[in-house]
């Protein structure tokens, strides 16, 4: 009996352990993850220092690093990337630090992503590129370091059948910036004849929208 009892204190004893580790684990997990939101980097180094997991996540399953890059925090990616964050770690919507810097328009962290092990074949959740969405949006400086670096997907199509070229022009307004976009990916060596699923090239949406400077680019890199 008295052996059962002593059985049952010792099993009692290892649960409470086992329960406390694991506050003690969610707790500093709260911990730095509020650190990086809040910018702290002093907290954030000690915290990595005492063993937190530098790929921690949040709820929604955004690292440390896409935390630091939502906020283009530059400074936080360094101390994270130091530490050995995964510049390609993908949230439940499938951003990653490299992905979300790229459609950001954040150079400086796209720059520190390519020096870190950012991969090509890691697509969002329109199965795009870094690439497609700062073509899009306009992000002069990403473009042009996405499309001269070496190995880069610069004729990837995503999901909805446009390259970083098709979605320049389809998507832009026409105006000094994307025909800029436009020349650039020209000048990198993109193929101007991919056509979207409907088999229409940029060229031809160009001269339909009216865009005359950036028709005239792709005219003459036919």
């Amino acid at each position: 009996m008295n052996i059962l009892i002593a059985l049952s204190c010792l099993l009692f004893i290892h649960s409470c352990e086992k329960k406390n580790e694991k506050t003690s684990m969610e707790d500093h997990q709260s911990i730095i993850i509020n650190a990086v939101k809040k910018g702290q980097l002093q907290l954030v180094e000690k915290e990595l220092g005492n063993g937190a997991d530098v790929n921690t996540t949040d709820e929604h399953k955004s690292s440390l690093l896409l935390i630091a890059t939502h906020d283009n925090d530059l400074e936080m990616a360094k101390l994270l990337v130091k530490h050995g964050a995964d510049v390609n770690q993908q949230d439940e919507i499938y951003d990653s630090p490299f992905l979300y810097a790229g459609a950001s328009g954040y150079a400086e962290l796209v720059t520190l992503f390519l020096a870190n092990g950012a991969r090509f074949d890691v697509f969002n959740r329109y199965n795009g590129s870094a690439l497609i969405p700062a073509c899009e949006r306009g992000h002069l400086e990403v473009v042009k370091i996405l499309a001269n670096t070496k190995g880069f997907p610069i004729d990837h199509i995503n999901r909805l059948g446009w390259t970083g070229l098709l979605e320049a022009v389809i998507l832009g307004n026409g105006s000094s910036k994307y025909v800029d976009v436009v020349r650039i990916l020209v000048s990198a060596g993109c193929n101007v004849n991919i056509a979207d699923h409907n088999g229409v090239t940029a060229l031809q949406h160009a001269k339909a929208s009216g865009y005359k400077d950036i028709a005239a680019i792709l005219e003459k890199a036919k």
